[in-house]
């Protein structure tokens, strides 16, 4: 037997020895403290063991551990000891700096927009509106900061944490920063020449993220990066209900499609080239 690793969360080993066993590996836990080993049986598999084992420490949370347990989970007595750390460490774990950044830069804007009213922020913020602003660059980006209800900031808050944190955690910082800025100008672009400079928010970057992380994810299935199928299409009927107006609210449904297919492509270039960790 060899040891792989130790780590602190005995439950975590558990889930990961879990799902090895659905890969024909076979682990062994062993209490050691407060850590909790992990040792493999047979040595010929440590090549594979270290490689999912990286994949794992990326997002443990993820469903494909769970369902691992669910279907060989051991019921072995162990004690297992949950780490307290939780509210917003716990969030800003799955999350990296431009994840942050972002979120806190739309927040602030937000204030901005109640104390002082939306048209002096837009003022400052909107997208360009003449080739008079076209050198003043912010503006190509700055409009993905614009949120115009608490609901309309809080659904691409929650995607963007949830998505572009996964994303940023596994392709890294310059990656989501490119697909970022990549769908919030073109976005914006294609959503003015249908609405002018009256819009704003997040929904843009979000479309990408979802066509990028479903199609990643559908590419490489070992990936931490994952969107559920039925998530997908949630979000595709989204888009079509903007369409036909359904719900009676305003929506950048341009915006919505130019970001969804910034995100296909560049999740097809990436899959095809392997860019990025």
């Amino acid at each position: 037997m060899i040891r792989v690793t130790a780590l602190s969360n005995p439950r975590l080993a558990q889930a990961f020895i879990d799902y090895m066993k659905t890969q024909g590996v076979t682990l062994e836990l062993v209490q050691q403290g407060q850590a909790a080993e992990l040792w493999l049986k047979d040595e010929d598999q440590l090549a594979q063991t270290e490689q999912a084992l990286e994949i794992f420490l990326l997002d443990p949370m993820h469903p494909r551990y769970l369902a691992a347990s669910w279907r060989t989970g051991s019921t072995a007595n162990h004690e297992f000891r949950y780490a307290t750390g939780g509210g917003f460490s716990g969030l800003r774990a799955k999350a990296g700096p431009l994840t942050l950044v972002l979120t806190a830069a739309c927040v602030l804007v937000f204030i901005l927009m109640a104390l002082l009213g939306d048209d002096q922020v837009m003022y400052w913020l909107a997208y360009p509106a003449g080739p008079e602003q076209y050198v003043q660059v912010w503006r190509w980006f700055s409009h993905v900061l614009l949120h115009f209800s608490l609901l309309h900031i809080l659904f691409n808050l929650m995607w963007w944490w949830y998505l572009g944190g996964a994303m940023e955690k596994f392709r890294g910082t310059g990656r989501l920063l490119l697909l970022t800025v990549l769908s919030a100008v073109l976005s914006g672009v294609v959503q003015y020449h249908f609405s002018g400079v009256f819009f704003g928010g997040l929904s843009g970057v979000v479309y990408a993220l979802m066509g990028y992380v479903w199609w990643y994810g559908e590419q490489h299935p070992d990936s931490p990066l994952n969107l559920p199928r039925g998530l997908i299409i949630f979000a595709l009927l989204w888009l079509i209900a903007g369409y036909f107006d359904i719900f009676g609210i305003a929506i950048a449904n341009a915006a919505h499609v130019a970001g969804l297919v910034v995100g296909l492509l560049m999740a097809f270039w990436d899959s095809r080239h392997r860019v990025g960790r």
